[in-house]
């Protein structure tokens, strides 16, 4: 292919492979578009800055699907998220201490959870209400200022109120999952609450739709190596499914 192809007509092609593909390497872009590599590195760089893919170590990934505030994600997909939630809630046993994450899908977790003694810990408000009512699960809610889009307390009061907690399974939410780039999110503050509450959990299980999968968002949250569970649904791409698993994460499929 002529290396004088336009600079528009190189972006769309590798946008193309992108959604085709689902990830683009640049040495392998850069053989078939008959460019050098820092050409391909450059237009990823521009892409990624005009919000049309997320840079990872050698390539792009699809960006991460951005669902608005968290009163637009509960109204999106509620069946499929509630057959993921009954799925994550087959890891959790009695007398555990969980940490709830904010997001549409740890809210159907906290519904599903089972009738037993708990210990339950969150950020989220929307998560604290819905347990509220629930006598045998200890409530302790992570307080700081409340950003109204993540739906989840953050700052450094919260990051305080959980640095001395330990839990025995960290149900975290993500923006964006995929083997190779980890457990991604689009807001920074965001993205350290869960780092440091994921780092002080014995176990973390992230539970995502398909949309979520090999896909990435700005910010890092965990590496894929320090995941335990990954929860997806029943007709979820099997490659990614196997990549993580090659990592030696167990994932879980809900119902169909």
């Amino acid at each position: 292919m002529s290396a004088t192809l336009l600079l528009k007509q190189r972006h769309a092609l590798i946008q193309q492979q992108l959604h085709a593909d689902g990830r683009v390497l640049a040495l392998d872009l850069a053989r078939q578009l008959d460019v050098s590599e820092d050409t391909i590195r450059r237009d990823l760089r521009e892409m990624a800055a005009a919000g049309l893919c997320q840079r990872v170590y050698g390539g792009a990934l699809p960006l991460a699907p951005d669902g608005g505030t968290l009163t637009q994600r509960k109204q999106e997909a509620p069946e499929r998220k509630a057959r993921l939630a009954q799925a994550a809630v087959s890891l959790v046993r009695a007398g555990q201490v969980l940490f709830l994450d904010a997001g549409s899908t740890n809210l159907a977790i906290a519904s599903a959870l089972p009738e037993l003694a708990l210990t339950v810990i969150t950020n989220a408000p929307a998560i604290a209400m819905a347990l509220m009512e629930r006598p045998e699960i200890e409530l302790i809610m992570a307080g700081g200022r409340v950003d109204r889009r993540a739906g989840a307390s953050l700052g450094p009061q919260a990051l305080r109120t959980v640095e001395r907690m330990h839990p025995d399974l960290c149900f975290l939410g993500a923006c964006g999952a995929d083997a190779e780039a980890g457990v991604t999110a689009f807001n920074y503050d965001e993205a350290e609450f869960k780092r440091s509450i994921a780092g002080a959990s014995k176990a973390v299980v992230v539970a995502v739709t398909s949309d979520k999968l090999g896909a990435a968002a700005p910010f890092g949250v965990l590496a894929t190596g320090l995941l335990q569970h990954l929860v997806l649904e029943a007709d979820a791409d099997a490659v990614h499914a196997a990549a993580f698993e090659r990592r030696g994460v167990q994932v879980l499929r809900a119902r169909a």
